[in-house]
């Protein structure tokens, strides 16, 4: 029988790449998806209310199954409380930005994360700044400047597409990348050797909660969606929260971190080209040249781990 300690490495690393592929793929419909559904008439709070109530119950009933052990109440709760609501504050504000910008703006923006982390670690003292990690600032910070900065006739076409300022969008989707960086570590702390479905688990239910207050709240929840609406929000807890979850670990088990990390810069790319087909959205030039100076970033970062591990 072949085991993953005896499969020839040239096979795991190909399975290891089609399963981290397919997790991007799942990520990357997030915007489409949620675009979709909104568009349906149907407020961004009700949609992530079911989105992530669905994923909910999806991963508790597959917990469920399992024999795993029970986590002690105060530790639920704080996956619950700390997980779910930081899910929620990163996941509303990136999702809300898409009112003013597209989905491969957001995409690219958001995927300035990496850089966040660096450089709140260099002025913590808790990373030194070397040379390639200066580079890799250089380039992120120089794809925001040409996406947001550099003039032309995309940002007032964005703008007036999407009827709104572009500002605010460009705004939120840089705050829920750094509110994403800041949440990252938290969530290393927090994890600890807990299993990652049951953490993930009780984060859908926080966020779930969230989402739902949110909805109530401005009275804008219900149950009565268009069947459009449905499958989206569907898609949305199956394809691209819970299955990209499980594809991602099983590539992360097979290539490692810092490969599975380079294969999932691929994830903003897919997001931009899904805009473009389904919703028609435009990719400027600019775009795809800040986009590309954004993900180079991420894989010098990576490329740098991998040197010191």
């Amino acid at each position: 029988m072949t085991s993953h300690r005896t499969e020839p490495q040239s096979a795991l690393a190909g399975a290891g790449t089609a399963y981290t592929l397919l997790a991007a793929l799942g990520f990357a419909a997030v915007s489409t998806l949620t675009s979709l559904a909104t568009a349906e008439h149907v407020s961004l709070y009700t949609v992530l209310t079911w989105r992530y109530l669905l994923g909910a119950v999806v991963m508790v009933t597959w917990i469920g199954s399992r024999n795993y052990q029970r986590m002690p109440w105060r530790e639920a709760a704080r996956f619950i409380v700390l997980g779910g609501g930081g899910q929620a504050l990163l996941v509303g504000m990136a999702l809300s930005s898409l009112r003013y910008v597209t989905a491969a703006t957001l995409a690219f923006l958001f995927y300035t994360y990496p850089a966040w982390v660096t450089l709140v670690q260099a002025l913590r003292g808790a990373e030194r700044l070397t040379m390639r990690r200066v580079a890799a600032l250089a380039l992120s910070f120089g794809g925001i400047a040409v996406i947001v900065v550099t003039p032309g006739p995309g940002g007032r076409e964005m703008a007036a597409e999407f009827g709104g300022s572009a500002t605010r969008g460009i705004t939120l989707a840089l705050g829920a990348a750094i509110v994403y960086g800041m949440y990252i570590p938290l969530m290393g702390w927090m994890q600890k050797s807990h299993r990652v479905s049951v953490t993930s688990a009780y984060g859908k239910i926080g966020s779930a909660i969230c989402f739902l207050m949110l909805a109530v709240g401005d009275r804008s929840f219900t149950t009565s969606l268009s069947g459009t609406a449905w499958g989206a929000i569907v898609a949305l807890a199956l394809f691209s929260t819970v299955l990209p979850s499980i594809f991602f670990l099983m590539g992360l088990m097979r290539l490692g971190p810092v490969r599975t990390a380079i294969v999932s810069t691929v994830e903003p790319f897919l997001t931009a080209i899904l805009g473009a087909l389904v919703l028609h959205q435009p990719v400027t030039m600019r775009l795809a040249t800040g986009g590309v100076m954004i993900v180079a970033a991420v894989v010098l970062l990576q490329f740098r781990r991998e040197r010191v591990a």
